[in-house]
């Protein structure tokens, strides 16, 4: 953390610490365990069509500001478009963007465009478990998703709209969410 607050420092900007991540949603559907009264044993549709769009998140787990972007797809072009909406809604900050390891952030930082009021970071390979994004995306599909299908990917992109704003306006749930202790700790220790 002393990295991110010499980089903000040196722009003279408050230091904002997010972490990243994108998820895929399409008219695959999931079926779900749900609860029913006794003796009723409910059906479940299931639908297998290979269409998606991506939405791509940026958590702060201290405060719970969310923010999201529904992308056509998961390449460097995309991500620089992400990047810079986040670093516009936080352009009085400077903001240290922690991410995974997918593919579109793996072609070097030098690659993308990064905006003036940002950095990022990589996060260990194959450790998922350490991005506070992940459990939003399982929420997110727990909450607006179970069991439905969808005639078209405007009727997805409709709900992935409806669960983003979600998210983005009640911070305290992403708080809940995203507040892994070992991060809140590593905040306090500062």
């Amino acid at each position: 953390m002393s990295e991110a607050q010499n980089l903000a420092t040196s722009k003279r900007l408050p230091l904002r610490v997010m972490f990243q991540d994108e998820a895929r949603f399409g008219r695959i559907s999931n079926p779900r365990r749900c609860w029913t009264p006794p003796n009723y044993h409910p059906q479940a549709a299931k639908q297998i069509v290979r269409e998606y769009t991506y939405a791509y998140g940026a958590v702060c787990p201290w405060d719970g500001i969310a923010h999201f972007l529904i992308l056509p797809n998961v390449l460097a072009s995309t991500m620089e478009i992400f990047l810079a909406e986040v670093a516009k809604r936080h352009s009085k900050e400077f903001i240290y963007m922690i991410y995974d390891g997918a593919s579109c952030h793996n072609q070097g930082q030098d690659s993308l465009k990064m905006p003036n009021n940002m950095a990022t970071k990589k996060l260990p390979p194959y450790s998922p478990e350490l991005n506070p994004t992940e459990p939003i995306w399982e929420k997110m599909r727990e909450k607006f998703f179970p069991n439905l299908i969808f005639e078209s990917m405007d009727e997805v992109e409709e709900k992935l709209i409806e669960a983003t704003l979600y998210f983005e306006n009640n911070p305290k749930v992403v708080r809940s969410i995203a507040g892994f202790k070992w991060i809140v700790k590593a905040k306090l220790n500062q």
